[in-house]
């Protein structure tokens, strides 16, 4: 396990939402260096929602490197899907990038049908991976616009994207939902977020039997535990990024990298083809009800 691992990130943070990858220290290992292929993917397409950075980042990095080529949505983060682009073009396949909001019913029809159209005209693999978080430390507090923009990002928008996808999806094809930790545990601070996660699941666990019976289409999920990613320092102040982690059952941070072999394995038929409407946990250690 490579030393920078085990090592606490500085205090920082970001005056804007979404972070920045570019600005963190130390940068979150999520290009997937030491990711030994075979070919798990070759020829297939893939759209990863969030795919600029961090998760997103690291899933689109691996797919390629498995052979599939990869439509990257993002937000506003040009630099950061730049990077991404950039990796998934060395790895020999193709990419695109296309910039919006997935919580726009038509931005997600119309971003859909691009990439499809960019990268041969069907999506074999869905990666709703797109998210954001707020904090307030007092729910009387919360404000009602920002609930219903954490709940138009987080969970309307896997309904828009996984809608306006499924018509190009063939028989067989593979769907992956980030939710989160939180989920299962909950988070005082992060009510609805917590919330969109929770809904995230029954999401996952409902289209996983409809999607199934009619198509063969297996649908999954990824719970990951507390995370190096921008969301991190745009989300909490430099004390709370410093101990980023801490609680995790390895008492650490998880990266990017150790995130993606998860959705690799849920994307890939040959592995996980007695798999579907489950919840994969790569937290740090900490047990969950599943």
């Amino acid at each position: 396990m490579p030393d920078d691992k085990q090592t606490p990130q500085p205090k920082q943070h970001q005056n804007r939402h979404p972070g920045f990858e570019s600005e963190m220290t130390p940068q979150p290992r999520d290009r997937m260096e030491n990711w030994k292929a075979s070919g798990k993917l070759a020829g297939k397409v893939a759209l990863v929602t969030g795919g600029d950075s961090g998760i997103g980042r690291a899933v689109a990095i691996g797919f390629a490197k498995e052979g599939a080529d990869v439509a990257v949505l993002y937000l506003n983060e040009h630099q950061d899907a730049e990077e991404t682009k950039r990796h998934v073009e060395a790895a020999g396949r193709r990419c695109v990038t296309i910039a919006g909001d997935v919580g726009d019913a038509g931005f997600a029809r119309q971003a859909v049908s691009q990439a499809a159209q960019a990268l041969g005209g069907r999506i074999d693999i869905l990666v709703n991976n797109a998210s954001e978080q707020h904090v307030c430390e007092d729910f009387a507090e919360i404000p009602e616009a920002q609930v219903e923009r954490t709940f138009r990002s987080n969970i309307l928008g896997m309904f828009w994207i996984t809608k306006y996808a499924l018509p190009l999806m063939p028989e067989g094809g593979a769907i992956i939902n980030t939710t989160s930790i939180t989920a299962f545990k909950g988070s005082p601070m992060l009510v609805d977020y917590a919330s969109t996660k929770g809904a995230i699941l029954a999401f996952t666990r409902s289209l996983s039997q409809a999607l199934f019976q009619q198509r063969k289409i297996r649908v999954n999920a990824v719970a990951p535990g507390p995370i190096w990613t921008p969301l991190i320092p745009a989300s909490f102040d430099e004390e709370k990024t410093a101990k980023h982690g801490e609680s995790a059952g390895m008492g650490r941070a998880g990266q990017p990298d150790e995130c993606a072999p998860s959705y690799i394995f849920l994307a890939s038929d040959a592995d996980s083809s007695y798999i579907n409407g489950q919840t994969l946990h790569p937290n740090g250690g900490t047990v969950v009800n599943a």
